[in-house]
């Protein structure tokens, strides 16, 4: 097993350790994702597929965030 660390910065950056670099064969540009569960992250290298997936998703239900559509929403899940 190894352990890398590395610090978090005054703006949540920090610099990805070498060693996970390399176990995870991240470049310059490529997307990570957080896989969260509980107390514990675990950090994995985007595949295309479910970055793609995720942004299509994130593009789906943009639109939905109008005010008109809050306003023709308004009060659909109230108790009667």
């Amino acid at each position: 097993m190894t352990l890398a660390l590395s610090k978090l910065k005054t703006k949540a950056q920090t610099t990805i350790p070498k060693e996970v670099r390399k176990a995870l064969d991240l470049k310059a540009g490529d997307s990570i994702a957080y896989d969260i569960q509980g107390n514990q992250v675990i950090l994995r290298k985007a595949d295309a597929y479910r970055e793609g997936y995720y942004d299509m998703l994130n593009r789906m239900f943009e639109d939905w965030g109008s005010p008109e559509d809050a306003e023709a929403y308004d009060g659909l899940l109230d108790e009667k």
